[in-house]
This record gives C-alpha cells, structure tokens and sequence, in this order.
C-alpha cells in the first residue's frame, strides 16, 4: 500500500518507546497499536525486504535488538523510520502502519514459524543457511571459486 486510503482513520499520535524498544500509534477512530521496533524493522514495505512480488520478499533474521534511530515524516500519508543496521528506505503510510495493527499477532506468529523453518533466529549472531546453488557456476564451487567463466 503505497498511499492513503480514504477510509483510513489517521494517526493521533505517535511516540517513539527507546526503552521498550517500541512504537505507539494512536490512530482517529480510537484504535491504538504498540510496534516492537523488530516487527517494523522485518515487515519494512521497502523493495528490499518485500521484494517485487511475494515470491521475492526477503526473510529479515537477526533484528531482535534493532532501533530506531530517527522518524522522518514524508509528506502528510506517511513515516520513513531509520533502523540502527542502517536500514532507512521503508515508507510505511497510514494506512500500511493501520493494516499491520490491525493484523500484528498472525503476522508476528507467521514470521516466528519462518524463522524456525529455516533455522534462523531473532538474535543477531545468527548465521544464515548455506546458499543453494542452482547451476551455472561449475562443478558446485559457486561463483568466487574460479569455477564461474572460462
């Protein structure tokens, strides 16, 4: 969702929570929903964590103790938060922010059965499967061991 839906109600109030590590978001119509800094940080709508289309969306791991660093305000529909792993190109508009209130427990449960599908973890010293290599690079060497080009 790129910009503002008519019926969305519009923010409040929002606070940025450096203790807890949490955003509140007070919206028009009286909902009020509380946003772990790691939840925001993995459901960026950004190109880089959401992909082109569904199938490319990239599994965000290791963001358990991210921050926010800085809030820039874009235009009337919307905030660009700046995460403390430098991540900072997600717009999440009023309505985008509305929409993951609305659905933060099956999102949040979605994204913890992710992870241990692929073995991975919140904690940042977790390390990442091994890539697959699908072909193309010689004799399953991957690219940068000599067996890629002639």
């Amino acid at each position: 969702m790129a910009g503002l839906a008519q019926n969305t109600p519009l923010p409040t109030n929002i606070v940025v929570h450096q203790r807890s590590r949490e955003l509140g978001v007070d919206f028009s119509d009286g909902s009020a929903f509380r946003f772990s800094f790691e939840f925001l940080r993995v459901n960026s709508p950004s190109a880089e964590v959401q992909g082109h289309s569904p199938d490319q969306a990239v599994l965000q791991y290791g963001k358990r103790e991210v921050l926010i660093t800085e809030i820039e305000q874009v235009g009337n529909y919307a905030i660009r938060p700046v995460f403390s792993d430098g991540h900072g190109s997600g717009i999440y508009s009023w309505d985008y922010l509305y929409q993951l209130g609305k659905d933060q427990d099956v999102l949040w449960k979605d994204y913890l059965a992710q992870l241990e599908a692929r073995g991975l973890s919140r904690d940042g010293n977790a390390e990442p499967p091994p890539p697959k290599h699908h072909g193309g690079c010689g004799g399953g060497g991957g690219c940068g061991s000599g067996g890629c080009g002639g």
